[in-house]
């Protein structure tokens, strides 16, 4: 049986490391929509504009995680 090269298993950290960013950006941008959908719950207007600020950020954050993730995963692989 061989040993698997220093490249191969550099490669598959790689690819475990996009995976874990992947779910983790899914979480996030999850997180974001439940942020911005308390916004409709909010009862004043900067309460209001903080939801969607706060919401809108962390939906680009997790997003921009998974498409870096996934645009990795499929480099690699």
């Amino acid at each position: 049986m061989e040993k698997p090269s220093i490249e191969e298993i550099e490669k598959q950290g790689k690819i475990r490391a996009a995976q874990i960013n992947n779910a983790l950006g899914l979480f996030i941008l999850f997180f974001g929509i439940v942020v911005i959908s308390a916004m409709f719950f909010t009862d004043t207007f900067i309460g209001q504009m903080t939801n969607l600020a706060a919401g809108v950020l962390l939906s680009a954050i997790g997003l921009g995680m998974v498409l870096v993730a996934k645009k990795t995963i499929k480099k690699l692989s």
